[in-house]
């Protein structure tokens, strides 16, 4: 599932429909004294405020991607922020999936108008960030590597554009954040530092996604070092998180990462829910996972893992 796909995820019904109210209880419960703002994408349809509160707290879930889109409007918007703060549920994030440094004119404009749209949506429902990555200097491949990625060239490009995005919008109650990708900036907790000091703007904050970080066999293997790292230099700017796992494979010359569902890859999510207790408040994500029975088998895993801590 890649990025344009996962964004609209929210709308998008599960086949056989009527899953989740056939699920056992267990599977949706979350421990009553449970503090942590786990999340995930909803497969079920949902038309209103109400039914969409009903199908997160079926899932269990203290938080959620937001539930509109770019063309909601302010009724619409207010109802949701509203059913929201009363329910409890933490709107996480608004995804803002483009490429605003592409070499191509239009595609990046088109990437600049929607980050400015989807921060200000955040700004307007009241969600933690608005986050997208950096993008890449590839024509081609909006989210892919590219030798000018780690110029001079391009920090400077990532930097005034961020700055124009958030000068643009404005925003008094959100943030917009970059996630980490291996093959651009920020990669690690450091040129997160760098980036934010550069960019120099109190509404710009960091999206974690300690998964995208794992630009080698010898940081996979210690990405509970790295998962510490992180949030002794990043927790106060951390707004938002993503939650998957990852396996190694040996390929014929190099090794190959692949994603997979919480609980079934190698990062140390001991470490991960143990750091992330320290911020009550900032929301746990799962993402790329295909189908509805996925996410509850990760979010149980995680569950699971929170309560032995």
């Amino acid at each position: 599932m890649n990025r344009r796909q996962f964004s609209k995820v929210t709308s998008l019904t599960l086949l056989g429909s009527g899953m989740l109210a056939n699920l056992p209880i267990g599977a949706t419960n979350f421990k009553s004294d449970s503090k942590l703002r786990l999340g995930g994408p909803v497969f079920e349809k949902y038309d209103s405020p109400d039914s969409w509160v009903k199908v997160v707290k079926t899932l269990g879930y203290r938080a959620a991607y937001c539930p509109v889109g770019l063309n909601a409007n302010s009724q619409e918007i207010k109802a949701y922020e509203k059913a929201a703060k009363d329910a409890d549920i933490l709107i996480a994030e608004v995804g803002a999936w483009s490429n605003p440094i592409s070499p191509d004119p239009k595609m990046a404009k088109e990437a600049f108008e929607k980050c400015t749209a989807s921060l200000d949506l955040a700004d307007k429902i009241g969600a933690k960030c608005c986050v997208n990555i950096a993008g890449s200097r590839d024509m081609e491949n909006w989210a892919g590597p590219h030798p000018k990625n780690f110029s001079d060239e391009t920090f400077e490009m990532i930097v005034m554009t961020t700055r124009k995005i958030i000068d643009e919008v404005k925003p008094s109650r959100t943030f917009f954040t970059l996630e980490a990708m291996p093959w651009v900036f920020p990669e690690s907790p450091d040129a997160y530092l760098r980036l934010i000091k550069a960019i120099d703007r109190k509404s710009f904050a960091v999206h974690l996604d300690p998964v995208n970080m794992m630009v080698s066999p010898a940081v996979f293997f210690r990405n509970g070092d790295l998962i510490k790292e992180c949030f002794k230099k990043l927790g106060p700017n951390i707004k938002s998180i993503h939650a998957k796992d990852l396996i190694l494979k040996q390929g014929t010359f190099m090794p190959e990462f692949n994603e997979v569902r919480p609980g079934l890859g190698s990062m140390d999510y001991r470490v991960f829910l143990a750091e992330l207790r320290n911020f009550p408040e900032v929301p746990l994500m799962m993402e790329h996972l295909q189908t509805a029975e996925e996410y509850l088998e990760g979010a149980e895993f995680i569950r699971e893992i929170e309560r032995k801590i």
